[in-house]
């Protein structure tokens, strides 16, 4: 059977595809031995040990670690056995950066191939790889027709199966309407997909929600979880047999077939409007009906729903169920967030952390005129958080940032007693050193407490010499290339200045030590200049 290697940008979703492990039987029916080529899960080593222990004819890998296999020079590709290039969601491995490993793995690769690019959007990069990569290329193009009010035909870039929404809702009342979705939906979505912009927010929330989603577990998948732990959490979610809803970022966007999927939520909307399609798509798969709902502010984020439109991706209000949620059902789920990070400090710092991570994913927002950072309602987020007081952020300067809960944010302890014991330590170790510095600057040492206070905490001192001794050796450095690149004459007068300058220098000195002799040495009294 000819060789087929098919790779994708990103090693979650390659997961799901089966691992061979035993060597190509000698038949002469087609075989299919597969071989995963994945960065991180094993080391390269390994892999070629397995290539020439196997004889795979299959290659399924990230554009990295094939690049890497296919260098070895134990590794061949000849034109008479290898027929077939996949290279699956083609957009986003250029757009990931990886161009140097394609055009490596192209070079190794026989012109004669059959090479498949798929993707659901084409980008530029795409098309310059069509045109520059491919002999004869063609073009297929998959397309979805409704007929719209008025007999007019349109194309959709979705299945009809699959309602896309939105949810215009404040950021306090985001986590009370999924709840209400999540119970209102019929029938009951077995499996459900809440998108976060960022790897913290997504940590953070699967802690807090245990409890809180009215009968359905969490799962949390997103790129700062090791491999094996991505593994299994993914493998959990896909066969999971109670309602579960899987939390995660744009890792689960493309590439992830999970069949059966009912509900994707996108608690944020996508930093990049391209993926907003991807992440709908987890739903309404293969003629199964699904529903995608998106999650706006009111005010200026509604004119997310045009800027789709424009894109060929129409969204509609969502009716079915009706959500409607009161600030008391809202501050009633924000009330259990704060309980959980009251109880146990990690909670509450990695709210923070969650937080602040969200804000700076919304300032690097694509579309900056819908998403504007100075139009937040801050307290109104932190509720939506669930925060016991706002994070130090130049965004929220002038904001109580108490929030006026009255909460002592230093007295939270942490469940673990060994992690509480030493906070504590450390605690009583800074108030020790702060009483030492606040008596010392009363006796009136307050320049050596704060350049000591400088030292202990920041370093900032050392830094400052370090600097200096820079700038000291930099001084020199040139001064040598300036001397090289005089005359004997000149450097002779250059001498006889600086003698005279030093000459100088002594008389002052002399001087000045006379007259405060003489006068008791005022502090004001005139010292000269020093160099």
């Amino acid at each position: 059977m000819s060789s087929l290697i098919k790779f994708h940008p990103q090693s979650s979703e390659l997961l799901q595809y089966a691992k061979g492990d035993e060597k190509r039987p000698a038949t002469t029916e087609p075989v299919v031995v597969p071989q995963l080529l994945v960065g991180g899960t094993t080391k390269a080593a390994e892999d070629l040990s397995a290539f020439l222990r196997l004889s795979p004819n299959l290659l399924i890998g990230t554009p990295g670690r094939l690049a890497e296999l296919l260098s070895s020079p134990y590794v061949k590709a000849p034109s008479s056995s290898f027929e077939v290039l996949v290279m699956d969601e083609a957009d986003r491995l250029l757009d990931l950066g990886f161009s140097q490993e394609l055009t490596r793995i192209l070079g190794y690769l026989p012109k004669q191939r059959r090479t498949g690019l798929f993707s659901a959007s084409l980008s530029e990069a795409v098309e310059r790889l069509i045109t520059v990569g491919l002999l004869y290329p063609h073009k297929i193009t998959v397309r979805v027709k409704s007929l719209k009010d008025g007999g007019i035909i349109q194309e959709r870039k979705t299945p009809m199966s699959l309602q896309m929404s939105y949810l215009v809702t404040p950021a306090s009342h985001k986590i009370a309407a999924l709840c209400q979705l999540l119970e209102k939906l019929e029938p009951r979505p077995s499996r459900s997909i809440v998108f976060f912009s960022t790897c913290y927010a997504v940590k953070y929330f699967a802690r807090v929600l245990h409890g809180i989603l009215p009968g359905f577990s969490t799962v949390s998948l997103h790129g700062k979880l090791e491999p094996q732990v991505r593994e299994k959490n993914f493998e959990r979610f896909v066969n999971a047999t109670s309602p579960t809803v899987l939390l995660t970022t744009d890792i689960a966007a493309r590439g992830l077939d999970i069949p059966q999927v009912d509900l994707v939520v996108q608690h944020d909307p996508p930093t990049d409007t391209k993926v907003f399609i991807h992440r709908c798509g987890r739903a309404g798969r293969a003629g199964r009906r699904g529903m995608a709902v998106v999650m706006l502010q009111p005010g200026r984020e509604e004119g997310y729903v045009q800027l789709l439109d424009v894109r060929q991706t129409p969204i509609t209000p969502l009716e079915k169920p009706a959500i409607s949620v009161t600030d008391a059902e809202a501050e009633a789920v924000s009330a259990k967030i704060r309980a959980q990070a009251q109880a146990d400090r990690e909670i509450f710092q990695l709210a923070q952390r969650a937080f602040v991570s969200w804000a700076r994913s919304y300032i690097e927002h694509q579309a900056t005129s819908i998403f504007r950072v100075s139009d937040l309602d801050w307290v109104d987020l932190a509720k939506g958080y669930g925060l016991v007081e706002l994070p130090k952020m130049p965004e929220v300067k002038g904001i109580d940032r108490s929030l006026g809960l009255g909460i002592d944010t230093e007295s939270i302890p942490f469940k673990d007693k060994v992690r509480e014991k030493k906070r504590l330590a450390e605690l009583e170790k800074w108030k020790q050193e702060k009483a030492a510095r606040d008596a010392a600057r009363a006796n009136g040492d307050s320049a050596s407490t704060k350049r000591k206070s400088n030292e202990a905490w920041s370093g900032k001192q050392e830094q400052e010499d370090t600097k200096v001794a820079r700038r000291e050796k930099k001084r020199r450095k040139r001064e040598a290339q300036r001397l090289g690149q005089m005359t004997e004459k000149e450097r002779e007068e250059q001498r006889k200045l600086e003698d005279l300058i030093e000459e100088v220098r002594k008389r002052n000195a002399a001087e000045a030590s006379t007259a405060a002799k003489a006068g008791g040495g005022g502090d004001d009294d005139f010292e000269g200049f020093d160099d």
